[in-house]
Parts: structure tokens; sequence; C-alpha cells
């Protein structure tokens, strides 16, 4: 409930922030900013999982190859009330898994070859359960409109320093916080949606915990996944698609966690053991 409640603060936050540099500038460059990110990041909603899919080389697994896999994602979605979403095996060593789709009715689950490996039946129903948390609170619409608002306010900003830098010294001068504002709100922008996605990964074990029945399960799961991506990275990362992956697959650099997509992993551990 907490993180719902922290979901739609950060979001009223973003379109708060857009329509304050909106009025900096005037309606119509807010407007044109929106319609243009927005353009943008909706044909990457509606065609995200085939690109996400492609880019990680994913394959389509029958329940003849994998029945366990099948059968864990079919209960999970029963228990879920949503359409069994279609499972895919990504050809890496690196344990990681992540789930795509705009809706519950086109929707995929993916699992690398090293998370087989590495998780029990019991764990690998814990992390299959986070993901298909992901698929019924729709976090793939979320999550764009997130990316929507915050590229907006990018965009704008952008266009009033290109116009600060067209003005004569005395004239830049004269306005200095409007010059720290166009600055500042960007990375504003930016760091409150990297807040929504760590809401929506607690979200997520939330609802995973429930759905497999046992918080423990994706708690082991995630402590040796942490472990498996320090040891083996992905060696062919997209850091535009990390906020997707179960485990931040940059969790091993020593990047701030204000700017990670992901909460800290001993904080997920330390929430489902005390469950």
């Amino acid at each position: 409930m907490i993180n719902s409640l922290k979901t739609f603060f950060f979001l009223l936050i973003l379109s708060v922030l857009l329509v304050f540099l909106g009025s900096l500038f005037g309606k119509e460059w807010a407007i044109i900013a929106l319609i243009f990110v927005g353009i943008m990041n909706f044909i990457a909603y509606f065609f995200s999982d085939k690109i996400v899919l492609a880019m990680y080389g994913a394959k389509p697994v029958s329940e003849i190859e994998n029945p366990e896999l099948h059968s864990i994602v079919e209960e999970l979605s029963q228990k879920a009330g949503i359409p069994k979403p279609k499972v895919y095996i990504i050809p890496s060593p690196t344990p990681n898994a992540f789930a795509t789709g705009r809706n519950p009715r086109n929707a995929a689950v993916a699992v690398t070859d090293g998370i087989l490996r590495i998780l029990d039946y019991n764990e690998l129903k814990g992390v299959l359960g986070h993901e298909i948390t992901h698929i019924m609170n729709r976090d793939t619409l979320i999550q764009t409109v997130a990316a929507t608002i915050a590229g907006a306010i990018t965009y704008i900003a952008r266009f009033g320093l290109y116009g600060f830098a067209g003005r004569d010294r005395r004239e830049r001068n004269s306005n200095p916080l409007g010059l720290l504002l166009l600055i500042l709100l960007p990375i504003a922008a930016t760091l409150i949606q990297l807040a929504i996605s760590r809401a929506r990964e607690y979200l997520a074990d939330d609802g995973g915990a429930r759905l497999s029945g046992n918080p423990r399960y994706l708690a082991y799961a995630l402590e040796k996944l942490a472990y498996g991506n320090k040891r083996i990275p992905f060696t062919n990362i997209n850091p535009s698609t990390s906020h997707m992956f179960i485990v931040n697959p940059f969790s091993g650099s020593s990047i701030l966690a204000l700017f990670s997509t992901h909460p800290p992993i001993e904080k997920r551990i330390e929430r489902l053991m005390n469950m």
C-alpha cells in the first residue's frame, strides 16, 4: 500500500514539475514536448516486448522442452488471475529474469539459462511470482507514463538552455534562478522516475512472496542472484533495459543507490524475511 501511494505521489510530482516548467516557457512548449516524447515512448510501449526479447536473443520454450518452468508460470498466473504469459529462455550464464508486455494479454516472462541452473523449484517460484506481479500491476504502462513526463521535462529544459545560450551575458546574469531551474529540474525528474522504478520493485517483491506462498523463496533467490550477477555479469547489457531485470545487472558497480533502478538487494531481502 505504501509503495502504491509512493508511485502515485511521485507521478503527481512529475506532473507538477511539467506544468511548472511549461508555465515558464508557455503551455505550447509543454504540450509539444509531451506529445513528442509521448509518441516515442508509446511506440516503445507497444513494441517493447519484441524489441527487448530480440535484444537478448530470448527463445520461446515449449511445455515439452521445460514442463517444470511452464507448470510454475501456469500456477502463478492462475493465482494472479491473468492469462498465462509466453515463456522464453535467454541463452546467458548470468542468473536473471524479466517480464515484458504492454498488458496481461500480451505479456512474456524470460529467464536466463543461468537462473535455471542455480535456483531450486521454490526459489524459481519466488522469482516468477515477482515477474508475474509486474505484469499484473501493469508496471510497463506505469513506467512508460513516468518516462514520458520525465522526458518532456528534459526536452523543455534543453530548449530553455538553448534559449539562455542565445541571450547576451547581461540578460543571462539577470535571471540566475531560471538557469538553475533548467539544470536542476531534469535531474529531479530523473531521480523521481528512478524512485518510481524502485517502488514498483518493492511491490513486485510483495506480490512474488504472496503468489509463491512463502517470502523466503524469493529472499533466498535474490541472495543467489545478487552473488551470481557479480560473479558472472552480463556482457551485452543495455542500460536502458536494466530496470526490467529482477536484479540490477549493474549491481556490482559503484553507482549511488539514489541513481539505481532497484532498491538495495539487502533491503529487499530484509523486507521479505520480515514478512
